[in-house]
C-alpha cells in the first residue's frame, strides 16, 4: 500500500488530523514558503504525534550542520529539496544511514533522471518533483508520472509529488505506484491551513488503489 506523508503541517492540530487520517509521514519545512516553520515549533509539534507517525524535515541548501543536528534530534528523515551534492548527502547519511535521506529531484523531461544513479549509495529515497524554474518546490503542478515509472528503474523508493490533490491522487498512484505520495497545497484551504475533509479523502484515496 502507497504510503502517505502531508507535508507544510504548521500547527499541532494539523499534524493531530494528518495522522487521524492515516497519514504515515508528517511534513515541517524550513525554508522559504509560506509554510515554514522554526525548529522549536516543529519540535513541539512532532512530539505530540504519535511514534507511529513519521516526521521529515524539508531543507533546500541548508547549513550541513543544521541538517545534521535535526536528523539525530527529533526528525526520523530529512528531505533535500536543493541542490545538495552527493558528498553533502553523505555526510548526512553517516549520522543515522543513508536510509534517514530523501533526495528530491526536480523534474521536466526524463534527461533530468541522469544524477540519480550519484545519489545511490547516499540516499534511502528519491523524491519527484515538478521543475519550475526559480522554485525549489510547492508549485501544485504536475510533471508526467512516466518520468516517475522510468525513475524505479534506478531500485529505489520512489517518492511522488507536485500538483496532487484529491481528485488526482489514485490516478497517481495507480498508474506510478510509488512508494509514497506527498503532498501540501493540494490538501489546504488556505497556504500552511489543512483542510480536513481534503486530508481524510486525499490518504483515503491513495491507499484504496491496489
Amino acid at each position: 500500500m502507497t504510503r502517505v506523508k502531508i507535508c507544510g503541517i504548521t500547527t499541532v492540530d494539523d499534524a493531530l488530523l494528518a495522522a487521524d487520517c492515516g497519514a504515515d509521514a508528517v511534513g515541517f519545512i524550513f525554508a522559504d514558503s509560506p509554510r515554514k516553520i522554526d525548529l522549536g515549533k516543529a519540535a513541539e509539534i512532532a512530539g505530540a504525534v504519535s511514534g507511529f507517525v513519521s516526521r521529515v524535515g524539508v531543507f533546500v541548501d541548508a547549513p550541513t550542520e543544521v541538517v545534521k543536528d535535526s536528523l539525530t534530534g527529533f526528525l526520523d528523515y530529512v528531505q533535500l529539496h536543493g541542490e545538495e551534492s552527493v558528498s553533502e548527502c553523505e555526510t548526512l547519511a553517516q549520522c543515522r544511514g543513508p536510509g534517514r535521506i530523501i533526495k528530491v529531484f526536480r523534474v521536466r523531461d526524463k534527461s533530468d533522471l541522469a544524477v540519480l544513479g550519484d545519489y545511490m549509495d547516499v540516499a534511502g529515497m528519491f523524491h519527484l518533483d515538478t521543475r519550475v524554474e526559480g522554485k525549489p518546490g510547492g508549485t501544485g503542478r504536475t510533471f508526467d508520472w512516466g518520468i516517475a515509472v522510468e525513475a524505479k528503474k534506478w531500485g529505489k523508493p520512489i517518492v511522488l509529488s507536485g500538483g496532487l490533490t484529491p481528485e488526482n491522487v489514485a490516478e497517481a498512484v495507480a498508474r506510478v505506484e510509488p512508494y509514497a505520495v506527498d503532498v501540501s497545497g493540494g490538501v489546504e484551504s488556505a497556504p500552511g491551513v489543512k483542510d480536513p475533509e481534503k486530508v481524510r479523502e486525499f490518504v483515503k484515496r491513495a491507499k484504496q488503489v491496489t
